[in-house]
């Protein structure tokens, strides 16, 4: 089995972004823990913050990639982008946030993303990652 998990802008910044919202782990080491978890899955992962570049990548794996994890962080609730290549594709999309997305700022409660998603997964921190890769 082939998963993706493509973090969207500013998560490359996890372990020292607002680590009271985000903690204080990076991606790079929970992304370690999550292979050794999951060593009977062959996992993948891509981080910009650049939105063609995500939409690139989606279109690039969307069509052969067992599954897809996706945390778009701020482009969730901006990029009508995202969710039209996220239809286009035949890969299962799982988004993921970290935090309650609910709990934050009045526009981060809409998603465009979540129409297109196989599932949503929110607000369990970075083990939101791993409920979602349970997911496939």
């Amino acid at each position: 089995m082939k998963i993706l998990i493509i973090n969207g802008p500013n998560l490359n910044l996890l372990g020292t972004r607002e680590p009271e919202v985000y903690g204080s782990q990076s991606f790079e080491s929970y992304f370690e823990l999550l292979q050794n978890q999951f060593h009977t899955i062959e996992l993948s992962y891509f981080q910009s913050n650049i939105e063609g570049e995500l939409i690139s990548k989606l279109q690039e794996v969307g069509f052969t990639y067992d599954g897809i994890i996706l945390n778009a962080g701020a482009y969730t609730h901006t990029s009508i982008g995202i969710a039209d290549a996220i239809k286009a594709i035949t890969t299962p999309v799982v988004e993921v946030h970290i935090s309650n997305t609910f709990s934050r700022e009045t526009f981060r409660h809409q998603s465009f993303i979540s129409p297109h998603a196989k599932g949503v997964i929110i607000g369990f921190g970075l083990k939101s990652y791993a409920l979602a890769l349970k997911s496939f």
